[in-house]
């Protein structure tokens, strides 16, 4: 059974920073394309960063960030352990939110945020991150 449960999230000052897990089961992360999203209360689903699929040909990690994150959140995964990470930095209160993993699960699945919102079919459980003073 393909589960994902994530964890790390928790409530922060302005400025500080937190590390997101999210636990895999049921399957190996590297075979698919992963990715973060997050949704707040009275706001849309919003895609945050995905990681490609690893294999003979795509050997190295492509990743794609939203503006809104990029250059302050940084995804990566433990293949050992099968791990999805998200550190998060110079957080703000805009960044409270419901943070959610999530999986494609076909390898030819497009990586991209926008699938990750609208097509992966697997999520986990969520963790709250509350930024505040």
């Amino acid at each position: 059974q393909v589960q994902l449960v994530e964890s790390g999230g928790g409530s922060v000052h302005p400025g500080g920073s937190l590390r997101l897990s999210c636990a895999a089961s049921g399957y190996s992360i590297p075979n698919y394309c992963q990715g973060w999203f997050r949704q707040a209360p009275g706001k849309e689903r919003e895609g945050l960063a995905v990681i490609n699929r690893n294999d003979r040909i795509n050997r190295n990690d492509r990743t794609t960030y939203a503006d809104s994150v990029k250059d302050r959140f940084t995804i990566s995964r433990d293949n050992a352990r099968n791990i999805l990470y998200l550190q998060m930095n110079s957080l703000s209160p805009e960044d409270t939110a419901m943070y959610y993993c999530a999986t494609a699960l076909r390898p030819s699945a497009e990586c991209s945020l926008q699938q990750l919102i609208t097509r992966f079919p697997v999520r986990g459980q969520g963790t709250q991150v509350t930024v505040s003073s």
